[in-house]
């Protein structure tokens, strides 16, 4: 089984030179964000990835988590990796430092978060989920319940947990049915919460869960729902702990992948009642909760760049190694490496996992400019390209992973099958990562209703003309931009022609933005890799003409964004048909003929 070796060169060329941080850390408050010092945090994370977690990866999967006497115990050696990942402060590392956060760019802790999701994606979920608390806290509680829990949170003393789905209620929170009854200065909440992430555990003393309920008056449906902080242990008024709130796993998930990653299933109030909090306004809940969910899918976008760098390192040591075959042009057998078919799915990996990362990246940078701009009209625009880009980072990057961790089980060949290889883990790990924090299809609905439809397109077109700006720009690197330039400009025209066609199409045929959404994602996110490869082919061009670093990465830049485009790319023509088709064979045929 190959190490993981975090690609800190690569991170670096993302990071600066198409995420652009060196504007970011211009920003009000990320000033002190120097090359220098995110080398060092690049160069340590990589440290406690490569030493620390990626070793209890394999250990994980084949301990699992389990549920003993009524408390969930994680696999042997995650208490002292946690213990090591709080006390060198990461957990808030791009947090707010009013609360103990070291207050780096989102774009910074992005990266790092790379290496802890490619290391060891069921450890690295833990604290996700205990960030995006702290987003939702921070963003909306009354400042009591901050100054009494954000700190703990912020370094990671405690964790967070989101508890939104019931077993009747998947993603249709408006059945949400748990219940919340006011009793003086809280509320006593009642209900029972299915797959919550690390909803119990012992690496940490408390564990303050974010809970969907109702009040008796509440309305029906999503606008009847409101969001409170339930505590499993209760704080006294100095800080210290007291009892056991009623809330308990009272099972685990046997799951496909991410065995150390604990699924709940939580109960609220066995035992009267579990003590909780309101946070934000009566029955706003949801709108309080998205600001934690929208924090997670683009975390999980990440897990999906991450997945697929783990698995492209594990095949490319496999076929270094494995020696089977002959090929023209070498005696005797060779290393699998050297087969064509072989190098094939590699260069569909690495292309695709690059492509992915740097999309992410882009769009992890835009979210500190929409925070950070010193102009409001800025952060607005910075905002609609975020707001665009989700979706597409959530669900592309999480379903191209798919596709990765698959030929990386395909280049290992019979072996790829066995699970002492270690590449089956990464395939069945990644599983999960297109279905929660909103399936694929719903990260389309929401693109192309409220991202596309709901202001008439202005955004994506926004995008497409950026797009379009730089393609002149391909020029300048003449012969060696040739194929690259003229796939993005296909695959841009293939992408304004299908918003158009949604645009004219869903008033009168109410089918069409669902039956066509996740292929016109699809498009976009290819074409949006697409966009991203050439500027990395760009910017490596100039490097190779003024001897600038290292000529043979340079190469490879440029090597793989002509694959990109010669081999991925010409699918947005296959997913601009498949819009283009509408709904009517999707929607033809009878129920009963499933």
């Amino acid at each position: 089984m190959a190490t993981y070796i975090a690609p800190t060169l690569e991170m670096r060329f993302v990071l600066n030179e198409l995420a652009g941080l060196d504007a970011v850390n211009t920003l009000p408050g990320y000033e002190e964000a120097t090359p220098d010092l995110v080398d060092a945090v690049l160069e340590e994370a990589a440290r406690l990835a490569g030493e620390v977690l990626a070793p209890l990866n394999k250990t994980g999967d084949s301990e699992g988590s389990r549920l003993i006497d009524g408390n969930v115990v994680a696999p042997a050696g995650f208490a002292d990796a946690y213990r090591e990942f709080v006390a060198g402060g990461w957990a808030g590392l791009s947090s707010n430092p009013e609360f103990d956060g070291q207050g780096l760019p989102g774009l910074v802790s992005t990266a790092v978060d790379e290496m802890w999701n490619a290391a060891n994606l069921s450890f690295s979920l833990c604290p996700l989920l205990t960030t995006g608390a702290v987003e939702a806290v921070e963003s909306h509680a009354d400042e009591d319940l901050k100054r009494t829990y954000l700190a703990k949170m912020v370094t990671g003393e405690w964790t967070g947990t989101m508890n939104l789905t019931e077993s009747q209620a998947g993603s249709d929170l408006a059945a949400v049915r748990t219940k919340a009854v006011p009793e003086g200065d809280h509320y006593r909440i009642t209900g029972q919460k299915i797959f919550i992430t690390w909803g119990d555990h012992e690496l940490t003393e408390n564990i303050v869960h974010l809970v969907l309920a109702r009040l008796p008056d509440a309305p029906a449906g999503v606008k009847g729902i409101s969001l409170f902080l339930v505590p499993k242990f209760m704080v006294n008024q100095d800080g210290s702990l007291g009892e056991h709130n009623d809330v308990h796993a009272v099972s685990l998930e046997h799951k496909l992948g991410v065995h150390a990653s604990p699924t709940c299933v939580m109960s609220f109030g066995d035992h009267g009642g579990a003590v909780g909090y309101l946070i934000g306004e009566p029955n706003k809940g949801l709108a309080c909760m998205f600001t934690m969910m929208n924090h997670a899918r683009l975390g999980v976008g990440m897990q999906g760049v991450a997945i697929a760098e783990r698995s492209l390192q594990q095949a490319v040591a496999y076929a270094r190694d494995r020696v089977q075959g002959s090929v023209p042009g070498h005696e005797g057998r060779v290393t699998i490496i050297h087969h064509p078919d072989v190098r094939r799915m590699l260069m569909l990996m690495r292309a695709q996992t690059e492509a992915m990362r740097a999309v992410a990246y882009l769009t992890a940078a835009a979210l500190d400019h929409s925070h950070h701009a010193p102009d409001a009209d800025e952060k607005a625009s910075f905002q609609t390209r975020v707001d665009l880009l989700t979706p597409v980072v959530k669900a592309w990057s999480t379903e191209v992973a798919q596709e990765v961790t698959t030929l990386g089980v395909q280049v290992h060949g019979g072996m790829g099958y066995v699970e002492e290889t270690g590449c089956a883990q990464y395939f069945r790990d990644g599983r999960i990562i297109t279905i929660y924090e909103g399936t694929t299809g719903i990260q389309a609905n929401d693109l192309v209703g409220r991202k596309i439809i709901r202001d008439g397109g202005q955004g994506m077109r926004g995008l497409l003309a950026d797009i379009e700006a730089f393609e002149s720009q391909l020029d300048a690197a003449g012969e060696a931009c040739v194929r690259v330039k003229a796939a993005l400009t296909d695959g841009r025209l293939a992408l304004a022609r299908a918003t158009e066609w949604l645009l004219q199409t869903y008033a009168h045929d109410a089918h069409a933005p669902g039956a066509v959404a996740v292929n016109l994602l699809m498009l976009m996110g290819t074409l949006v890799g697409g966009w991203q490869m050439g500027r990395a082919a760009l910017v490596a061009h100039g490097k190779l003409q003024t001897n600038e670093g290292d000529a043979r990465f340079y190469q490879s830049k440029l090597t793989t964004a002509r694959f990109y485009a010669e081999h991925v790319m010409p699918r947005a023509a296959a997913y601009l048909a498949a819009v283009l088709a509408g709904s009517e064979s999707i929607m033809a045929l009878d129920d009963e003929y499933f």
